[in-house]
């Protein structure tokens, strides 16, 4: 199986990649639109700001090629966020790919949250074997609003979208390569999706 991590200067690809090592996988990084297109499972990371990450994107041609890739695609944390249709973040249209704004933590609780929070509301394959109400790691002050392609919910002050899919493409908010147990088998379930 040929995994692909994107890498296009803002994302923590390192532990993505030892994380997929662990479950006996190997993984490439690349920026190359053939490499990418070629690929049975593409990751797609991000840690940073929107609108600078969004314009390394469109600097490689990867804001048009990323929406229309056929296989399986995971965007993780900054990722995830890139993949709605924008975000408040620097005023940022993102790849539209999920119908939802992301916006900023203003209710009363501290930014960024940074921790370990529960995921409930589980509903798809990527959740298999984990069980609701299970522990990720979050790092991130910007979320996407809970949408219908919302499959699984955290509450922090209010309830918001911590993963979404639609079609073949997946995201979620918090670190599975981060995440212990429960995050490696997220990442196993993403790498035993049919495409």
């Amino acid at each position: 199986m040929k995994i692909v991590i994107i890498d296009y200067g803002a994302g923590n690809i390192q532990s993505i990649q030892f994380a997929i090592q662990r479950l006996g996988y190997q993984s490439v990084l690349s920026n190359d639109p053939e490499v990418i297109q070629a690929a049975d499972k593409v990751i797609f990371p991000g840690v940073g700001e929107a609108s600078s990450a969004m314009n390394k994107l469109k600097a490689t041609g990867l804001d048009t090629l990323i929406p229309n890739l056929e296989q399986p695609v995971l965007g993780i944390c900054l990722g995830m966020q890139l993949m709605c249709n924008g975000s408040e973040e620097g005023d940022t249209h993102g790849l539209g790919i999920f119908d939802v704004d992301v916006v900023k933590f203003d209710h009363g609780v501290k930014v960024p949250q940074i921790g370990w929070n529960q995921i409930s509301d589980l509903k798809s394959h990527l959740f298999d074997g984990v069980k609701e109400n299970e522990y990720m790691y979050l790092v991130h002050s910007f979320y996407a609003p809970v949408c219908n392609e919302t499959i699984a919910t955290t509450d922090y002050g209010l309830k918001y979208a911590t993963a979404l899919q639609k079609k073949n493409f997946y995201g979620v908010q918090f670190h599975p390569e981060k995440s212990s147990e429960a995050g490696a088998r997220i990442l196993e379930n993403f790498l035993k999706l049919e495409s």
